[in-house]
């Protein structure tokens, strides 16, 4: 039994990095980007007016008038310059006349016919956005990041019709057990609904894979090596349940007969202890246990991490810092992630942590990570946690 940061070296080790492929920015939301972004032009590529106004040359006084002789609009420029005593009458977002030096808010002049007259206590700022000044022709966004809402913006304002980014991992999904059926199925008296394979194919596409949920494979040997067949295109195989060491636990033995190459077995985790690592054919391969939260747990652990590498992402787990809001009594010899509230401004761990109890993790925060052997702790001490 290994720690959970000897764990996840060992998964971050099974990463093999996805290819890029080019697809246009309209479908890029939350894709990693593979190829840095340059800019075609200068944003703004001219000076720009910041206000609806008049474009001047020079100051402008209390009293001061000036002749419009033209204007300036977005997306057509007034075509010719602006000089002493001369106004341009101007948009927000126009092109600022040659000649003019700033912007008069419109709020700051009066106008009769074509003379505007500047107003008492008139703003001195220019209004006049420089060319260039949201980015230059040349400027990059670095590849090795998400494509945020606010990145697809930049990238759009610089000219990409179309971005390089990494694949979608393909994540096959196996759930394993003769007790399971599919959500909408008929069970039996003695079996229950599968719901394992579900919330981690949520979670995964949350980072931005692709994931495939197989058919459930049962407790032979013959069944789960069907399963491992249908699986044998994706990056990345991800069992769930089948990875303790009962008589109905296949998943190791089989996946050893096809080829794994095992990294580790047993994680000094709770919830989830029986995980099991390593590589079959191309694929990495994670074997997490049956138990809902402990899969879901494990998953957010050491799945979403080596999705993350495997785009090209830092793989660095989330972890932050807050105040209990209530006290916790000495932890044992595995590392605990403990499903987590916020209350009063801290978080309180649930009163049950079965690591069966869905509904305590659908209600849950956070994870509240307890080190091994963690001493007690006292309302108000500052722990580390997860957001989930």
């Amino acid at each position: 039994m290994i720690s959970v940061d000897a764990a996840l070296a060992h998964v971050l080790d099974l990463a093999d990095l996805t290819s890029p492929e080019d697809i246009d920015l309209r479908h890029a939301a939350n894709r990693v980007l593979a190829g840095d972004i340059v800019a075609t032009r200068a944003q703004p590529p001219f000076a720009a007016s910041a206000m609806d106004g008049y474009a001047i040359a020079g100051e402008a006084g209390e009293g001061s008038t000036f002749r419009v002789i033209g204007e300036s609009a977005a997306g057509t420029a007034f075509p010719g310059s602006v000089g002493a005593g001369e106004a341009a009458r101007i948009f927000t977002g126009a092109p600022v006349p040659k000649g003019a030096t700033r912007v008069v808010i419109q709020e700051d002049v009066t106008r009769e016919g074509d003379v505007i007259t500047v107003a008492a206590h008139a703003e001195t700022q220019t209004y006049i956005r420089a060319a260039g000044q949201d980015f230059a022709a040349g400027d990059r966004i670095e590849a090795g990041q998400r494509l945020t809402p606010a990145i697809i913006a930049l990238a759009a304002s610089m000219g990409a019709a179309r971005v390089r980014v990494s694949r979608r991992p393909v994540v096959a999904l196996i759930a394993t057990g003769n007790e399971l059926v599919a959500p909408g199925e008929t069970p039996t008296p003695d079996q229950i609904i599968a719901s394992n394979t579900y919330g981690i194919a949520a979670a995964l596409e949350a980072e931005g894979a692709e994931a495939r949920i197989l058919p459930i494979a049962r407790d032979t040997r013959a069944s789960l090596a069907f399963a491992f067949d249908l699986a044998t295109s994706a990056d990345l195989i991800v069992t769930s349940g089948g990875a303790s060491v009962g008589d109905h636990d296949l998943v190791g033995p089989v996946a050893a007969a096809l080829g794994m190459e095992q990294s580790f077995y047993k994680v000094a985790m709770r919830p989830g202890k029986p995980l099991m690592a390593g590589k079959l054919s191309d694929a990495a391969m994670i074997g997490l246990p049956g138990n809902s939260v402990s899969a879901m747990v494990c998953g957010a652990v050491f799945v979403a991490p080596l999705l993350r590498k495997m785009m090209g992402l830092p793989p660095e787990r989330p972890v932050l810092h807050a105040p209990l809001a209530t006290a916790l009594p000495q932890n044992g010899p595995r590392a605990h992630y403990m499903r987590a509230t916020w209350r009063d401004g801290g978080l309180a761990a649930a009163d049950s942590q079965d690591s069966s109890l869905l509904t305590v993790l659908a209600r849950a925060d956070a994870l509240l990570i307890r080190p091994p052997n963690d001493p007690a702790r006292e309302a108000g001490d500052m722990v580390d946690y997860m957001p989930i």
